[in-house]
């Protein structure tokens, strides 16, 4: 398996996030341009995560940003076809992940995981997140 930050949107990338957003989401997936804009953004990384056959089976989207107390990171959309489950393709992405913050000189990593998603969280706990003592927020524009 191996492990890319996609630079160029392809076909392959569109049918993959396509194909695999609604095993994660009942969010629509993103359009064509929404994911070329996260693929353009030198603010967010899309990973891909690609098997030995060179099908991707799982992507996330590391978005990194400077606030006054430094430079930080924030984990979204860590997706693993059904079909890959158990094979590593989240922890190798995860670990990418965390390595890219590092490069970007983040001091914090930050997501976050539904509790029903047990096997995401312990995956998260194992590779040393630490669940944090904080309320989440959220407003929704659209309404």
């Amino acid at each position: 398996m191996k492990v890319e930050i996609a630079t160029t949107l392809t076909p392959a990338i569109v049918d993959a996030v396509t194909r695999l957003m609604p095993q994660l989401s009942s969010s629509p997936p993103p359009t064509v341009e929404e994911l070329g804009e996260v693929v353009a953004s030198p603010a967010s990384d899309l990973f891909i995560a690609l098997d030995d056959d060179g099908t991707i089976v799982g992507t996330a989207t590391l978005a990194t940003f400077r606030i006054p107390t430094g430079m930080r990171a924030w984990i979204e959309d860590v997706v693993t076809d059904d079909a890959a489950r158990g094979k590593g393709v989240a922890t190798a992405i995860t670990t990418a992940m965390l390595d890219r913050a590092r490069e970007r000189g983040c001091v914090t990593v930050d997501l976050t995981s539904r509790p029903s998603r047990e096997a995401a969280n312990r995956l998260y706990q194992r590779i040393g997140f630490v669940a944090r003592e904080t309320n989440v927020y959220r407003y929704d524009l659209r309404n």
